[in-house]
C-alpha cells in the first residue's frame, strides 16, 4: 500500500464516495466538507500540486478541469455555480500531497474556500 491516501484511493485499497471516474480522473465527496457540496477531482497519475502536476505534464491540468465540467454539467452545479480550490503547500493549507481540486457548491458560498 502506498503512503499517499488519494493513490490508495485511486487503486481501490481505501473506500471513498465516487461521483465521477474515467480513465484519468476520479471525483469524490471529501470526508470533512466545507460546503454543502464539497467534492475532490484527482488526476490518477500521482503529483504532489499543481505546479508539480504542469511541470511534469500540463495536459493532467486540462484532464481535471474537463472531468469537473462533464460532472457539474449533468447537475445543478453549473447553473447555479460553484467553486474550484486548489491548495499548494502547508502554508497554503495542503494536508494530502496529491494534486487534488476541490469543487463546492450546491449553497451560496462565504469567505470559506475550502482545506
Amino acid at each position: 500500500m502506498s503512503e499517499c491516501i488519494f493513490c490508495n484511493i485511486i487503486n481501490k485499497e481505501l473506500p471513498s464516495s465516487v461521483v465521477f471516474e474515467n480513465d484519468k480522473v476520479l471525483g469524490f465527496k471529501d470526508i470533512d466538507p466545507s460546503a454543502k457540496v464539497h467534492l475532490l477531482f484527482i488526476h490518477k497519475n500521482h503529483s504532489e500540486n499543481v505546479n508539480d502536476m504542469v511541470r511534469t505534464d500540463a495536459t493532467q491540468v486540462s484532464d481535471v478541469y474537463q472531468a469537473i465540467e462533464q460532472y457539474t454539467a449533468g447537475n445543478s452545479l453549473a447553473a447555479d455555480g460553484f467553486r474550484v480550490v486548489t491548495n499548494i503547500g502547508k502554508h497554503g493549507r495542503q494536508d494530502v500531497f496529491h494534486t487534488h481540486f476541490h469543487v463546492l457548491g450546491g449553497e451560496k458560498l462565504t469567505g470559506n474556500l475550502g482545506n
